[in-house]
């Protein structure tokens, strides 16, 4: 689990079809490297890989085919990626959840600089279309939280059908990250919020007419559908 604050940046290289070296050299790379040990997880854009070496400098992680076809480490590496070190428990939430398993990739479309941000526009198009559709195109809604490259960011605007959506990055993410490398066509990891995938799926089923996905939080009233979930039961429970 991560929280979508980028620690370091670094430079990843192929040692074969499913090995990487990646090496923190900028940011505040000793939190990527401090008590680093074989078997840990690290956010490599966004993308949770399990340490498998350790090196001088950084260390070696291996990819399976699956992140490689869903992610941009199978669409070049000449460039600077962003790197998060998991959550420990009592560490600071500043972010959302991310758990670093990517979506799919999305394009940026257009990069505008305004008085106190850079908004930017992403889009599904190419090889990466069909997932956008089914993995993200669902998932977005204005000011729900969306990870960039392993980013946490805020969804400012978004079409109805999904087809796109804007955020607006503010300087010191845009200078801390490799949000400031990217161009017109460049791709990025998407990972859509996984409490509002929860939340979709419950509903979903209670659409479909699945009325046994009851629901209990430690001693409370069972919830069977949403129905149940009335201003007076989250009274009762301490919400509002």
């Amino acid at each position: 689990m991560f929280t979508g604050l980028i620690q370091a940046l670094g430079t990843v290289y192929p040692k074969g079809n499913d090995q990487f070296e990646v090496n923190p050299v900028s940011g505040q790379p000793e939190l990527i490297l401090q008590d680093l040990a074989i078997g840990d997880s690290v956010a490599v854009d966004g993308v949770c890989l399990t340490v498998t070496e350790l090196k001088s400098q950084g260390f070696m992680a291996t990819a399976s085919p699956e992140t490689l076809s869903r992610t941009t480490l199978g669409h070049g590496l000449e460039r600077m990626f962003n790197l998060e070190s998991s959550l420990r428990a009592g560490n600071k939430l500043g972010g959302h959840f991310v758990t670093g398993h990517v979506d799919g990739i999305g394009c940026l479309e257009s990069s505008t600089p305004t008085a106190s941000s850079w908004e930017m526009r992403f889009a599904g198009s190419g090889p990466g279309k069909t997932l956008w559709q089914q993995q993200i195109a669902p998932y977005l809604v204005p000011k729900g939280s969306i990870a960039i490259n392993g980013i946490s960011l805020t969804i400012a605007n978004c079409d109805p059908s999904g087809t796109w959506f804007e955020v607006a990055v503010i300087p010191h993410t845009y200078a801390a990250t490799n949000l400031r490398d990217l161009k017109p066509g460049s791709w990025v990891n998407l990972e859509a919020d996984i409490l509002g995938k929860y939340v979709a799926k419950f509903v979903q089923s209670r659409l479909n007419g699945n009325r046994d996905l009851g629901v209990e939080w430690a001693g409370m009233t069972t919830v069977s559908g949403l129905e149940d979930i009335t201003p007076e039961f989250l009274a009762e429970h301490g919400f509002g």
